[in-house]
């Protein structure tokens, strides 16, 4: 059974919006899962008194500021995700990271960190996530290779009691995501050509089935054409915020 989802206001196909900064959503144990938009891939979760940072950049926050990480996930290690800047400010020796293999041997800083590959599930302390493919099919260098090669990189899907949330890294519309299970929110990209096109987010909408869906790493895309595309979509409300 899916998490109770509050909101605010309930819309299929949302206005766009970029002053909002933060969405509150409340599990089935009566927590509260706060989530802060940073920014591009950058996003920062508060639940149950713990603060998880997800591809921290320092391009996009003072993180002088920010509260230090409880934990920290890396999706893959291209520097507007692995930023050692960022890390050097969230990172203490309480914080549980997570990355991939290349990440920590690409990283500057000697970090503890536990290296986790798609399909890995774990268990913390405060919640649950595994481990999902991300890569390209069709985006390609000018040399033939992916910019994001099958195996190297991660999405995350995060288990908040029994709210699913699923923050994707970057990918395409892969086939994997029609055996991902339920997701109530999604963090998808759509930033060409390193990710989605708005047509692959669609693709990708029509396999994964959100609740709800944030598109994130937006790039330069008309997000007025993702608006539009979803327009027949009457199941999945879709969220729009400074993500770009």
């Amino acid at each position: 059974m899916r998490a109770n989802l509050l909101f605010a206001a309930f819309s299929m196909v949302s206005t766009i919006l970029f002053a909002q900064k933060t969405d509150d959503f409340t599990t089935s144990s009566g927590y509260t899962l706060r989530i802060t938009h940073i920014g591009h891939g950058t996003l920062m979760f508060n639940f149950r008194g713990k603060v998880i940072h997800i591809d921290p950049w320092s391009r996009l926050a003072e993180y002088d500021s920010l509260p230090k990480a409880d934990y920290v996930f890396l999706t893959h290690h291209h520097g507007d995700h692995l930023d050692s800047v960022a890390l050097s400010k969230v990172v203490t020796s309480n914080t549980l990271l997570y990355w991939t293999k290349i990440c920590a041997a690409q990283s500057k800083l000697k970090l503890e960190g536990k290296v986790v590959a798609n399909g890995d599930t774990i268990a913390t302390p405060d919640f649950r996530f595994i481990a999902v493919p991300a890569y390209n099919i069709v985006n390609k260098r000018s040399n033939g290779n992916p910019f994001h090669p099958q195996g190297e990189g991660n999405g995350y899907i995060f288990e908040f009691d029994n709210l699913r949330v699923y923050v994707a890294g970057d990918t395409e519309n892969i086939p994997e995501m029609e055996g991902f299970g339920y997701i109530d929110i999604a963090f998808l990209p759509a930033n060409l050509p390193y990710t989605m096109s708005p047509e692959m987010l669609k693709s990708a909408v029509l396999m994964l089935k959100p609740k709800i869906l944030f598109p994130y790493h937006t790039g330069n895309t008309d997000l007025n054409i993702i608006k539009d595309m979803f327009v027949d979509i009457k199941d999945v409300d879709v969220r729009f915020r400074e993500l770009k």
